[in-house]
């Protein structure tokens, strides 16, 4: 049952539950294998997890008893991402399990204001997405011990609630807390409504499983065409490698899903701003719906110069850092689609407050889901804007791609080219003992297969060459 009237009531100290581990692990798949998730940017990815686990004393060994999240990386520096979410333990473990807004508001702040660690920053890179991995372990956590989805948990807080998990330092220019309560309360009128009709219709997702840059012709016709049998009204293509391939590649797309599939395209930071220009001006008769990341994340007047000198809708944010850019972006009219990660900034908690900062300025989210796990998280985030914030998913998809869902306890599901709302408790973030077990890098058998096959054997040594003898001393005579 819907309710409005929902509000945290903390149980007794006797009865609150502690954290009494914080676990860690390196999980990668070999997806470079067979080119899933390459671009032009990342030509060999190994889709992979730095992934932590929270464990407490209440029922141990119960799913109600853990929370589950994790940092996606492709590969190579999954390890360092691991280390710097263990630098954490200490502010995790043996404190009370944040269950409710305040306790949540709480651990986020401290893990994103540790004034030692933020330095490393500040508030962007390893040490930022490690700390969101935890602030998403709890709340799926915090959400399991609700017996709720995600995304129902947070859209029965007051709003009120809502806005005392954001933090403002630093967008007050753009936002304010009395306009974020603002948004948050004009959209409550509605929310069991919308609530009902998500559950029963479900949320718009595109997909880019055709579209990535290794992909044969054949494969990415295949693919494509295969996607709007499925009933899915957009896909995505990787760009940015070669400007003739990409034309190619585009009329073959084009030709194959007919004029009314909306085809969007990625670049994956590849360009300067006149390259962009350029491409994009050449790619635009095939009617793109946008050009994703066209250049670095970070360059906002980039951005804001790439969608005035084309005529293609710019797209962006799956590697934006935090919520200034964000902020910036907006300011600065530099985009026409908000992209959010799950994974990608400090948790749920800063991506509430970028959710709040689209609605202020009225552009539609449409969330970047490609990489493992990522779909499971960032379904409930869309479902609790459509539901609590923007109360619309008109021009709003989430991206689905077809990779690594057989490894999660409650995997997403998209039919008829939209994701099911989720009814298992929490945010969807829990694998499997034995995948973890399997893909643990480098010692799970996955990859010590792999790593031995890849090892050369070591070369024969060369017999020794035996030295020329020196010749014979002259003996000295010493009498």
């Amino acid at each position: 049952m819907f309710s409005l009237a929902h509000r945290f009531r903390e149980p007794p100290l006797s009865q609150r539950p502690s954290v009494t581990e914080l676990e860690v692990h390196d999980i990668r798949f070999p997806t470079s294998e067979q080119l899933d998730g390459s671009d032009a940017m990342n030509p060999d990815p190994d889709y992979s997890a730095a992934y932590v686990v929270l464990r407490t004393d209440a029922g141990e060994g119960t799913a109600a008893s853990e929370g589950h999240g994790f940092v996606f990386t492709i590969g190579r520096g999954n390890d360092v991402t691991a280390a710097a979410i263990r630098s954490l333990r200490p502010h995790v473990v043996g404190r009370p399990a944040p269950l409710t807004a305040t306790e949540l508001a709480a651990l986020h702040r401290e893990l994103t204001h540790d004034s030692q660690l933020r330095w490393l920053g500040p508030e962007k890179g390893v040490m930022h997405m490690a700390a969101g991995a935890v602030v998403n372990a709890a709340w799926d956590l915090a959400a399991r011990q609700a017996g709720k989805p995600l995304w129902q948990f947070l859209a029965e807080m007051s709003p009120e609630e809502l806005v005392e998990l954001v933090d403002f330092r630093y967008l007050s220019d753009a936002l304010t807390p009395e306009e974020a309560l603002a948004i948050l309360r004009a959209a409550e009128p509605g929310r069991a409504e919308r609530a009902a009709l998500l559950r029963e219709r479900g949320y718009p997702a595109y997909t880019t499983s055709p579209g990535w840059l290794g992909y044969s012709d054949e494969k990415m016709i295949k693919l494509a065409q295969e996607a709007v049998a499925d009933g899915f009204g957009q896909i995505k293509l990787k760009v940015g490698a070669d400007l003739d391939e990409d034309l190619r590649r585009m009329r073959l797309a084009r030709e194959a899903v007919g004029p009314d599939v909306r085809i969007a395209v990625d670049a994956n930071q590849r360009w300067d701003v006149a390259e962009a220009v350029r491409w994009m001006s050449a790619l635009a008769p095939y009617d793109p719906h946008w050009i994703e990341e066209p250049t670095s994340p970070d360059d906002v007047l980039a951005h804001a110069a790439i969608r005035a000198g084309q005529p293609v809708k710019v797209a962006t944010g799956e590697h934006v850092a935090n919520r200034v850019v964000f902020k910036q972006l907006l300011q600065a009219e530099a985009v026409d689609f908000v992209q959010i990660d799950a994974a990608r900034v400090a948790g749920v908690n800063e991506n509430l407050t970028i959710l709040l900062l689209a609605a202020k300025y009225g552009l539609p989210v449409c969330p970047h889901a490609g990489g493992v796990g990522l779909c499971e998280l960032v379904q409930h985030l869309a479902m609790f804007d459509y539901v609590a914030v923007s109360g619309s998913w008109e021009d709003r998809v989430i991206e689905y791609v077809d990779h690594l869902h057989e490894h999660f306890a409650d995997p997403a599901v998209v039919e008829s080219g939209r994701y099911r709302a989720p009814t298992a408790p929490g945010f969807s973030a829990r694998m499997y003992p034995e995948s973890i077990a399997a893909y643990r890098y480098p010692d799970g058998p996955e990859w010590r297969t792999r790593l031995t096959r890849s090892v050369p054997a070591p070369p024969v040594p060369a017999q020794p060459v035996a030295a020329p003898s020196a010749p014979a001393r002259p003996q000295e005579d010493h009498q």
